[in-house]
């Protein structure tokens, strides 16, 4: 008996420690990839800061210094750094 419940605690553990973090912090990044707009500012995985010219359900284009424009996934953003 005491197996069975030192296993159902180390789940519990593992759970709000581990898993139940990772799913809020993936619910938080879906809905910042959502609510992309024209405008932001933003920094890609890769360390790229810029400027969102144009945007569609699976592609940004950003526009970084000097009017050059890069096409990345949505997926890539990995910050919005608008100053408020």
């Amino acid at each position: 008996m005491e197996a069975i419940i030192m296993l159902v605690l180390m789940f519990a553990i593992f759970y709000f420690l581990l898993i139940r973090p990772q799913q809020k912090r993936q619910k938080q990044v879906k809905e910042m990839h959502s609510n992309l707009q024209k405008g932001d500012r933003i920094v890609t995985i890769g360390g790229i800061h810029g400027t969102i010219d144009a945007l569609d359900e699976n592609k940004i284009i950003v526009a970084v210094e000097n009017d050059h424009k890069l096409t990345f996934d949505r997926n890539s953003v990995r910050d919005v750094v608008n100053e408020d």
